[in-house]
């Protein structure tokens, strides 16, 4: 098998294995034992002898019985648990503890999986992974900018040589703003926060698919790569409209995810596989290393200790491979700067 013939194979490989992804029904929501221990919570503010603070409260902190100055604290309020919110909290570890008794498998509710809290954040090692993938995209991106301007030569007009120089930047700003959004979800999930999660990731995925194409293609003329921008632009920006002031629609959001992400999937692989970049290997690595993530999406599995699930391992296996994209980048604005210094001279 040729070289070439050898690269598509893999970069086919990688496309239906991200394919491959199935939905989980939240079976625990619909458990009749689970919404009646719901029910008597909300008019009793008790499961079993613990009782809530929260159920003397309606959900904008106002006092359901008493005076106007019996208010919530300020950090209850913030985080924005209810007696609703408690009540299904305490009632689904209450469900569980039943069901390992009787040697039954945990199952998701309202589509998460049972996760102990710490301090009221629902998922914290999610949250910490993505606050660590956010400290690498800031620091990958300082480094960036500190090679490009202060150890790279510049034209006599003091911009870079490098042509992806503003792309870059952008995509770095939104990754971060992904990765905020992300811990923000993961601490507290709510209708807002949801739809910010989904709407960053989603200019995020868009944004990369149009930093694919051009510098894949090196479309290096304005008009030609706002040609490419555009549609692109136009079709995320309306998605998003559509999940934040129509209808949340799952199933529709990761089909719209999956086409861009395997369009980028099949797009690096084949520019790897044709270029003699110095650095392709990182490509790869990083590539096949995405690809191989997405197992983790797809056999999900209960969380350990209430803690660790398969989301949360893909958040861990994010952050070397954000370390290697970027050392990528800079590598590439080295190997542009040094092949278009080579061609002034």
């Amino acid at each position: 098998m040729n070289r070439m013939a050898w690269c598509h194979w893999i970069v086919l490989s990688l496309s239906l294995m991200c394919l491959l992804r199935g939905f989980d029904a939240s079976a625990g929501d619909a458990d009749p034992i689970y919404k009646a221990c719901v029910e008597q919570c909300e008019k009793s503010g008790c499961v079993g002898e613990k009782c809530f603070q929260h159920c003397k409260f309606t959900s904008d902190g106002k006092p359901i019985d008493g005076p106007w100055y019996l208010q919530e604290p300020l950090y209850v309020q913030w985080k924005q648990w209810d007696c609703h919110g408690d009540c299904q909290y305490h009632c689904m570890l209450a469900r569980e503890e039943e069901r390992k008794k009787i040697g039954d498998i945990p199952v998701k509710y309202h589509g998460k999986w049972p996760f102990q809290r710490v301090y009221g954040i629902q998922e914290p090692v999610s949250v910490a992974l993505s606050a660590l993938n956010l400290a690498i995209q800031f620091h990958s991106w300082v480094s960036f900018f500190i090679l490009i301007y202060y150890k790279l030569p510049l034209r006599p007009n003091k911009k870079t040589y490098y042509e992806y120089t503003g792309l870059w930047h952008i995509y770095a700003i939104l990754s971060m703003n992904s990765w905020f959004w992300s811990g923000v979800f993961h601490s507290r999930g709510v209708e807002l926060t949801e739809k910010l999660c989904y709407s960053s990731a989603v200019a995020l995925l868009g944004f990369s698919f149009i930093l694919a194409i051009l510098r894949a293609f090196n479309v290096r003329d304005e008009a030609a790569r706002v040609m490419v921008a555009a549609p692109v632009i136009a079709f995320v920006t309306t998605h998003i409209m559509y999940l934040n002031f129509f209808k949340l629609d799952y199933g529709l959001n990761m089909k719209v995810c999956l086409s861009m992400g395997v369009a980028q999937l099949v797009i690096w692989p084949s520019w790897a596989c044709s270029t003699h970049h110095p650095s392709r290997w990182k490509l790869w690595v990083v590539v096949v290393g995405a690809a191989l993530a997405v197992l983790l999406e797809m056999y999900d599995f209960p969380p350990y200790w209430g803690y660790v699930d398969a989301h949360a391992l893909w958040h861990a296996a994010t952050v070397p491979l954000a370390y290697l994209w970027w050392s990528f980048v800079r590598d590439d604005a080295e190997f542009r700067t040094s092949s278009l210094l080579k061609k002034v001279k």
